[in-house]
């Protein structure tokens, strides 16, 4: 195993083995302690078992799986009285059912669904699920809000799974039109580039062409006499040709006196 990389562990396995195996009373008590086992939220692979829906808590593991506490207040006459482990695990639960729904949860709305009054205990019972890492965030005793980074995924019931795929189909659509989208931006880009090296080839293609132009005509000037200044040059007497001048050197030269 690499380093660095922990083990896979289930926490549910065990007790699903071991429900296989069990019948009535032993099923029973079974159930109890798998609600009151740490680390376990999740039911989903034990409800499926036969042995499971048949027996005299499946209605209370059902409330584990996909319920919240006032689920609970609500029909407790017909369930069996929690323990109070129990009762902190349901309410754990509840608060990972809002935080599914709500990125800050008032605190005036975890009162009332887990029937709170204490600020403290509030704050101690959010604090437990947080080290039970069903949930992160952080109080804000201020505004009185939890504010929810990111919580863990309950059970799914059935009915519920048309709706999951739905929400899964509309963000599959939604991605291959923004990939559509950026396709197309890379290809006008593509385009602007095709069009941008084109349109520089060209110019320094002409630019290349009037620097030969210029250097030819410019050789050419300078091998070639004005004609119109060789006629005028023919045309004047000798005599008014203006003579070249040359260099002459005089030595010991004597002034006259007279």
């Amino acid at each position: 195993m690499a380093e660095g990389q922990k083990p896979t562990h289930n926490p549910l396995e065990q007790f699903i083995l071991l429900a296989k195996r069990a019948k009535g009373a032993a099923l029973t008590a079974l159930i109890t302690q798998v609600l009151e086992a740490p680390g376990v939220y999740v039911f989903g692979e034990l409800l499926e078992l036969p042995c499971i829906q048949e027996a005299r808590y499946f209605q209370l593991l059902n409330l584990f799986a996909y319920g919240t506490y006032p689920d609970y207040t609500a029909n407790k006459e017909s369930l069996p009285e929690l323990s109070g482990v129990q009762k902190n695990k349901l309410k754990h639960l509840t608060i990972v059912s809002l935080a599914a729904r709500m990125k800050c949860i008032p605190y005036s709305v975890l009162l009332k669904d887990l029937e709170m009054k204490n600020l403290r205990e509030l704050e101690d019972l959010i604090i437990e699920a947080v080290y039970s890492d069903i949930i992160q965030g952080k109080l804000d005793q201020r505004s009185q809000l939890f504010e929810v980074d990111l919580c863990i995924g309950r059970d799914i019931q059935r009915k519920d799974s048309s709706d999951i795929v739905k929400t899964l189909q509309e963000w599959c659509d939604g991605c291959e039109a923004v990939l559509s989208g950026i396709e197309q931006q890379v290809l006008r880009a593509n385009l602007c580039r095709e069009n941008h090296n084109r349109t520089q080839q060209q110019m320094e293609t002409e630019v290349t062409n009037i620097k030969k132009t210029l250097k030819a005509s410019a050789s050419t000037s300078s091998q070639e006499v004005d004609p119109q200044l060789m006629e005028r040059d023919a045309a004047q007497p000798a005599e008014q040709r203006q003579p070249l001048k040359k260099m002459s050197k005089v030595k010991g030269l004597v002034p006259i006196r007279h």
